[in-house]
């Protein structure tokens, strides 16, 4: 099967329809009004995304699918030593694949390091489909080797690291629209999977909410290990978005975003606080 399609056109394709249907929906039933316009913000955030598919195709062409095909052919991992194979496993390394995201995630706001390459994220002033792109070239490059590692570890099926890597792009792109949809539908929909809702908390300019909403597919972990807050302290319409004028004000220039990880000054506010701190 997998020598006869190219992966990473399959999951291109899939990601784009997503986020064309994503883009198209937001500005029909927008959630809340944008602080900048899509022509500020987009060519910034189109660029990070280019600059970031070049690197890790030039660095790691196999991607993580290719990755799991390698280490199968080799009989590497946990599963592969159980004997597990099948739904199962298949299953298991889904939800080991997005718990492992979750745990970086979570990382990546703990750890000063990390959270300097990480603020490239958080510095956009707006949450829509765009912002799921928006991300630094080195933290791309450090979650697939993260990914990498786990994928490795488990030897789980081929289908299933694919299918993660397809959910994964497309419900990034799902979590961040900016979309307006019904309480009852998002109360719903959120028992089991990341929400725009539930995860525009996650880019507040608070930092406990902030540190808090990491998932990215499913729900359940930031539930069970007491991460989740339900709904954003100054409301969605109002709420403050990004890390403060020190950053998010020149956030849309791409030279500006890639020095972001080496400026000290900026952050977000700390509860309580009127200025912004740096960790």
């Amino acid at each position: 099967m997998f020598d006869e399609i190219d992966v990473n056109l399959l999951r291109m394709a899939c990601f784009g329809g997503v986020f064309l249907i994503m883009a198209l929906l937001e500005a029909g039933l927008p959630r809340r009004g944008l602080v900048k316009g899509r022509t500020q913000r987009w060519p910034t955030n189109w660029g990070l995304v280019v600059l970031d598919a070049l690197l890790v195709r030039l660095i790691f062409p196999m991607g993580g699918a290719g990755l799991a095909l390698f280490a199968a052919e080799r009989g590497w991992g946990v599963f592969f030593a159980l004997g597990w194979s099948g739904a199962l496993a298949g299953i298991l390394t889904f939800l080991a694949l997005d718990l492992a995201v979750w745990f970086q995630h979570l990382v990546s706001h703990k750890v000063p390091l990390f959270w300097r390459v990480h603020r490239v994220h958080h510095a956009d002033s707006d949450v829509d489909a765009t912002t799921a792109l928006r991300f630094h070239p080195v933290e791309i490059l450090l979650s697939f080797v993260w990914k990498g590692v786990v994928i490795v570890a488990l030897g789980g099926p081929v289908e299933a690291v694919l299918i993660f890597e397809i959910v994964l792009n497309a419900s990034a792109v799902f979590g961040h629209a900016n979309l307006k949809i019904p309480q009852g539908l998002d109360r719903l929909l959120r028992l089991i999977v990341v929400t725009p809702d539930m995860h525009r908390i996650h880019h507040s300019v608070l930092r406990h909410e902030t540190d808090s909403n990491y998932g990215f597919y499913l729900s359940i972990w930031d539930r069970l290990f007491g991460t989740y807050v339900d709904q954003p302290e100054q409301g969605h319409e109002t709420m403050e978005i990004g890390l403060g004028p020190s950053l998010t004000t020149r956030a849309h220039s791409l030279p500006f975003s890639l020095m972001i990880p080496f400026v000290r000054t900026g952050g977000r506010k700390q509860d309580g606080e009127d200025s912004t701190a740096e960790r």
